[in-house]
């Protein structure tokens, strides 16, 4: 061990003349010459077998962000931010990883995507799957029976990931929930109304929102000869027909969930039938469809909320679909998911096939569960699949080669002769202590133009220049990146100028 430090210390040492001997500009023989002793001493020294070779990856299903990417992320994030709560929402947070056993039980088939923790020798821990099962659990913990919140944080999935579609095994929700007994379908028409309001504001494109009723589903399985103890793992294979055809759903019904042909078909008759509130009106008169108690409270709550969603106006961006299944177990009443019709395709852009974008519904029974006396709280909310619409906003922001500013520096703080360096620090502290966000070069004495370029490169639109006659002048010359334009501000007005002059302006591209 002594003869391995003593033999590095000689390559530290070796390495240190190298460089030297560069930054002295020394001759490239005298350079070459000390390099083959440094490699020699290296090759003496040969692998170091302490050293542990770390494969530099991010897990599967996960992926860093580039300032550019949280830019573009942080304004999608204002967009929908600003209209929970323009809609009157507050905000919680719950912890990352719940008991195991808060979260079993609650997503039927989806159960196994879960992440279990390594027993640490005291409580059975899951990472969160969604939102909803801690907020559902936060409400029955503290005898909440009334609340309108937001969360937005990550979740956990143990599924395969399609990362070019927005899929990953760690993203974030930003879920909206409204909870408290209040007259029927008003919230859920609201939480409707925020879902296409969010999608418009954002401008990616076309889409159309599927509505269904959890005990419509319920109530057309019972009809059709389901049994009941089939009705979860029968809604999972109908919820799948948004990706196959209707035969490779039929196959899986009747080869792998044992129903027979005939009842499957009877399914399809119904599960292939889209319309608006004109198809709720039919199915209404359906003479077994209407005699089934479930499937009958469903389609009177649906005609109510389509007459909510004409008054909102937005009932053109609503379609009833009775393949919608949404396979969570923990739904009990109106099911609904948003789908991009198409992304817009700009030049040299690829459509990018993304599917849903927000998805919820109504679930009534879930605080029950937790509660220790079984009480309910009903609740309705939406998930906003922010992974996905993110996708969409940077493929076209790539296509379109647009710049994105990765920081909010609204003014450089500059100088135009040498040893300013004191006037530029009192003149940036005076401007950060009035909130401006601004900023200098890390040089005692830089050049003029190497501060404009950077201004140019960062897209920083404002550069307040110091000079000798500024400062005999009391005046800081002011300078529009964008158009050269130069004026003398009197350094006491700076602040308003600048304030004036970079005014905000909300748009995610």
């Amino acid at each position: 061990m002594a003869e391995r430090a003593a033999l590095e210390e000689l390559v530290r040492l070796q390495g240190e003349r190298v460089r030297g001997l560069k930054q002295q500009k020394a001759s490239a023989e005298q350079i070459e010459e000390e390099v083959a002793k440094l490699l020699k001493l290296k090759a003496q020294l040969g692998p170091d077998e302490g050293k542990q070779k770390f494969v530099l990856k991010t897990p599967k299903g996960t992926r860093d962000y580039s300032p550019r990417q949280m830019a573009i992320r942080e304004k999608v994030f204002d967009v929908i931010i600003s209209c929970f709560k323009r809609h009157g929402a507050e905000v919680i947070d719950t912890p990352v990883f719940e008991l195991k056993e808060t979260l079993t039980g609650k997503y039927g088939e989806d159960s196994k995507l879960i992440y279990d923790l390594k027993d640490q020798g005291g409580e059975l821990l899951s990472l969160r799957y969604d939102l909803t099962v801690p907020f559902a659990r936060y409400l029955a913990m503290n005898k909440l029976t009334n609340i309108k919140r937001y969360h937005i944080a990550k979740v956990y999935r143990r599924d395969n990931p399609a990362m070019t579609r927005g899929r990953y095994r760690e993203f974030y929700q930003c879920d909206f929930d409204i909870a408290g007994q209040f007259d029927p379908m008003i919230p859920d028409a609201e939480c409707l109304k925020i879902m296409c309001e969010i999608l418009s504001s954002l401008q990616i494109g076309d889409f159309l929102v599927k509505v269904n009723d959890r005990r419509i589903l319920d109530g057309m399985f019972a009809i059709c000869g389901v049994p009941d103890s089939k009705f979860r793992t029968i809604c999972s294979s109908v919820d799948k027909l948004d990706k196959v055809s209707w035969e490779e759903v039929k196959n899986e019904m009747v080869g792998e969930k044992g129903l027979t042909p005939e009842v499957a078909d009877h399914i399809g008759d119904y599960v292939q039938q889209h319309g608006g509130v004109s198809l709720v009106e039919q199915l209404l008169q359906d003479p077994k469809l209407s005699q089934n108690k479930q499937a009958l409270e469903g389609l009177e709550d649906l005609k109510l909320l389509f007459e909510y969603l004409t008054l909102f106006g937005i009932a053109d961006k609503i379609s009833f679909d009775l393949s919608l299944a949404r396979g969570l177990d923990y739904y009990t009443g109106v099911i609904y998911e948003a789908v991009l019709l198409q992304t817009p395709v700009q030049p040299g852009e690829e459509p990018l096939g993304v599917g849903s974008v927000a998805a919820g519904g109504r679930y009534d029974g879930l605080v029950g569960m937790f509660d220790p006396k079984g009480r309910k709280v009903p609740c309705v909310g939406l998930s906003i699949g922010v992974e996905r619409i993110f996708s969409i906003v940077e493929q076209r922001l790539e296509a379109l080669e647009e710049k994105v500013r990765t920081t909010e520096t609204q003014v450089l703080v500059a100088s135009a002769q040498k040893r300013l360096l004191e006037e530029r620090l009192k003149l940036v502290s005076e401007l950060w202590d009035a909130g401006i966000k601004a900023e200098l070069l890390y040089k005692k004495n830089p050049k003029l133009l190497n501060q404009l370029q950077y201004c140019e490169e960062a897209g920083i639109p404002l550069v307040a220049i110091i000079g000798e006659q500024e400062l005999k002048d009391g005046v800081i010359k002011l300078r529009s990146v964008a158009s050269r334009e130069e004026v003398d501000v009197r350094r006491e007005d700076l602040v308003e100028e600048i304030k004036r002059r970079t005014s905000p302006a909300l748009c995610i591209c």
